[in-house]
């Protein structure tokens, strides 16, 4: 039984599914999951509490968080040294920060496309911030990127069950991404780039709304348009995923009961492994 811990520290949208997205239908017989959650925070405090987890003796651990450079996800990864342990973020970004990631052991998956929320009270409120979460969640699901992190910490577990600890280092781009859902109509998967590219725009959009506009009107009316930009991915999200509906050649990967990955495409077919 492979035992995989996750560190949850303050919200990106992938974090409320990524434990998930590795057993949909809780019926896997190889995994076991621990997750310690601290909420939206994720300060020093709540990073070096993290370090509980250990006395569970995970194989592998995950911390999930906003911007990993930041001092509570800092935190959570100085606990884990030694131990396989991958970051999912929203950043760092630069090359520099992700090769330091990797220059202490880390693997990572970046994930520009899981946007910074408009968090400002000015403008949200908690309906505005889980419309904003269900919309990003869309985009990333329909459009790959919840696939592209799924599918890379299934094969981190299997290397590490074998003796072949290989992490993951990716700074996923819309791309990247939109290749892992197999689209069969080129315009659903331009579409599914497309909205991947809005929602990495959201994340600048926002972020001015949070950390450099000082006036309540720019404020608010900032970190509205960000969310509307969010929204708009979405429907374009929805659109590609209905496109391939409507061919029938929707690419579905379940998880078998002992882990391995499956595939299927028209509704009707059986799932096979891969």
């Amino acid at each position: 039984m492979f035992k995989i811990g996750l560190v949850k520290l303050g919200n990106i949208a992938t974090s409320t599914v990524i434990d998930l997205a590795l057993d949909e239908i809780a019926e896997r017989s190889d995994i076991e999951f621990k997750i310690i959650s601290f909420g939206p925070k994720m300060t020093r405090k709540e990073g070096e509490a993290s370090e509980e987890l250990k006395a569970w003796a995970p194989e592998l651990v995950v911390v999930c968080s906003p911007n990993a450079a930041t001092p509570g996800p800092t935190a959570a990864r100085e606990k884990f040294k030694g131990l396989p342990t991958i970051v999912i973020s929203d950043g760092p970004a630069k090359k520099e920060a992700r090769d330091a990631l990797a220059a202490e052991g880390f693997g990572y998956i970046i994930l520009p496309m899981d946007p910074l929320i408009g968090a400002k009270r000015e403008f949200l409120d908690p309906a505005e911030m889980a419309l904003f979460n269900s919309d990003a969640l869309k985009v990333l699901a329909a459009c790959g990127a919840i696939r592209l992190v799924q599918e890379e910490l299934d094969g981190a577990m299997i290397g590490i069950a074998a003796g072949d600890v290989k992490l993951p280092a990716i700074l996923a781009t819309p791309e990247k991404c939109a290749e892992r859902m197999h689209f069969s109509n080129p315009y659903a998967r331009a579409k599914a780039v497309g909205a991947l590219y809005m929602a990495q725009a959201v994340a600048g959009i926002d972020a001015a709304a949070c950390f450099r506009l000082k006036e309540l009107e720019a404020i608010a009316l900032t970190a509205a348009a960000g969310h509307e930009v969010m929204r708009a991915a979405a429907r374009m999200a929805d659109e590609a995923r209905e496109m391939e509906k409507a061919g029938d050649s929707v690419s579905r990967h379940p998880h078998a009961r002992t882990g391995e990955l499956m595939n299927k495409t028209g509704l009707l077919d059986k799932p096979e492994k891969i």
